[in-house]
């Protein structure tokens, strides 16, 4: 069972960037999609942006599209979300999940992820 350790959140001023990364455990990370949630408080768990095993295909709702980028290093074992020109209303825990190879479901499901990293708080400031 793969761990998930999600790391570079923090209080952040509207405009600011920031980088998120997600750690994985084990080396069959290279075999699974990934992607990125949030949850802000009293609401639910929303998507934000998923990665196929390879990189090669990227998907991203609608509400950071233009503003966040996706990627992998299947070497590192590591997952990143490059979020800028951050909005208040991107304030959230933001949590990263796995998928294993044969998972069936929408990227933008988190029906279709098997394995959860613990969450790190993002915080953006007006």
């Amino acid at each position: 069972q793969v761990q998930l350790v999600e790391s570079g959140g923090g209080l952040v001023q509207a405009g600011d960037s920031l980088r998120l990364s997600c750690a994985a455990s084990e080396r069959t990370f290279s075999t699974y999609a990934m992607g990125w949630f949030r949850q802000a408080p009293g609401k639910e768990r929303e998507f934000v942006a998923a990665i196929n095993w390879s990189g090669g295909v990227r998907y991203y709702a609608d509400s950071v599209k233009g503003r966040f980028t996706i990627s992998r290093d299947n070497a590192k074992m590591t997952v990143y979300l490059q979020m800028t020109s951050l909005k208040p209303e991107d304030t959230a825990v933001y949590y990263c999940a796995a998928s294993e190879p044969y998972s069936s479901g929408s990227y933008y499901s988190r029906n279709k992820y098997d394995y959860w990293g613990q969450g790190t708080q993002v915080t953006v400031s007006s």
